[in-house]
């Protein structure tokens, strides 16, 4: 592979929009480089997409994704959408012949439609941070599993906030630089939550704005709560002027409070072991707060008292862009220590804590003084 004669099947795991904000920005790195990508998205419903003008005419099919109710993963929902025949029709039928690599997000369909063909495979994500020594928490044998074999590909490039000593690189997040942040207004991020369970947590705020983002919002405002449909341009907006942000314990969301210097604020997804561990790391780095459930006396807690933290990485996009065009041959480690020396971090000594720098009793860092295994 090399230059403008680079052609890539990219495939999306669209579950959640942390995954198609990092393809975002590789699809405008990779069309200023000449490099043409055909994408690939799965994991929602056709209908379910947004501000998708980036990816061309992408393509979309079912794939696999889980199910959340209240806050919590639905395991039998989850098995009721499983389509294990359309899955593997899908990607018998997908020809790779027409493309020099195939690189996937988490995607399902495109990983295993390489290995079928015995095609190298390049995975990018966070999750496959999680092949390597990183804080994990709330992992059983299943889910393990499930994220070694769920994607799988022949050269994984994890990403994370922080390297701990791994071959991994930091996040795909670029913002802009940001304004001063407007005192007392707060982005609300809780898509897996019950909008009834929001507002009961936000109401007693007053003193408080809160822009609240969920793909089930009530039109219109009800006095400090502020209620949007999803909406990248103006979640962006929002984003940029907020003091703080609430939010599930995603990957995406969470490296862009970082980079913006905004204090953060993360619940989990229950029996979600990735967001369990991501709120573990948080705490650990001393990047974040964290709370199990929507907790009234943890977030009065840290509206009044938390500190922001700010983080400064390098464009990840921008270089994996070019790693990508010259045919992946360097080396993830030598790419990942490359990356991680442009990189700002806050000092890391807290990564021998076990108070967690909670906002309020039953944080997830009480008790751990080091990474899992």
């Amino acid at each position: 592979m090399g230059g403008r004669d680079v052609k890539i099947l990219y495939g999306v795991q669209a579950t959640g929009n942390g995954h198609i904000t990092r393809a975002r920005a590789m699809a405008e790195r990779l069309a200023r480089a000449g490099v043409e990508v055909d994408w690939l998205f799965s994991g929602r419903a056709p209908s379910g997409f947004f501000d998708m003008e980036p990816f061309g005419d992408y393509r979309v099919v079912p794939g696999l994704s889980f199910a959340a109710t209240g806050g919590r993963i639905d395991r039998l929902a989850t098995l009721r959408r499983l389509r294990p025949g359309r899955l593997v029709r899908d990607l018998w039928r997908l020809d790779l012949d027409p493309y020099d690599a195939v690189v996937t997000d988490f995607e399902p369909v495109t990983a295993w439609a390489a290995r079928r063909a015995r095609r190298q495979a390049i995975g990018i994500g966070h999750q496959y941070a999680f092949l390597h020594r990183v804080p994990r928490a709330g992992m059983g044998p299943g889910q393990k599993l499930l994220l070694r074999h769920f994607a799988p590909v022949t050269t994984a490039v994890g990403l994370h906030w922080h390297h701990f000593g791994q071959p991994i690189l930091p996040p795909i997040a670029p913002v802009p630089a940001g304004e001063a942040p407007a005192r007392r207004e707060v982005v609300v991020y809780l898509p897996f939550e019950r909008p009834e369970d929001i507002r009961r947590l936000l109401l007693p705020h007053r003193a408080w704005r809160f822009a609240i983002y969920h793909p089930e919002a009530p039109a219109g405002r009800e006095g400090h709560l502020h209620w949007h449909r999803p909406s990248r341009s103006a979640f962006a907006a929002d984003l940029a002027r907020a003091e703080g942000v609430v939010c599930n314990a995603g990957f995406e969301l969470a490296s862009e409070v970082l980079q913006l210097g905004r204090k953060l604020l993360v619940k989990p997804l229950a029996g979600q072991g990735e967001q369990i561990s991501n709120a573990l790391a948080l705490e650990l780095l001393g990047y974040g707060y964290t709370m199990r459930e929507l907790d009234a006396s943890a977030l009065a807690r840290w509206l009044q008292e938390a500190q922001a933290t700010r983080v400064s990485y390098p464009d990840v996009a921008e270089a994996l862009c070019h790693w990508l065009a010259a045919g992946a041959a360097e080396p993830v480690a030598e790419l990942a220590a490359r990356l991680w020396r442009a990189a700002e971090l806050p000092d890391l000594t807290a990564l021998t804590r076990t108070d967690g720098r909670l906002p309020g009793p039953g944080g997830m860092a009480a008790g751990w003084a080091a990474p899992e295994g």
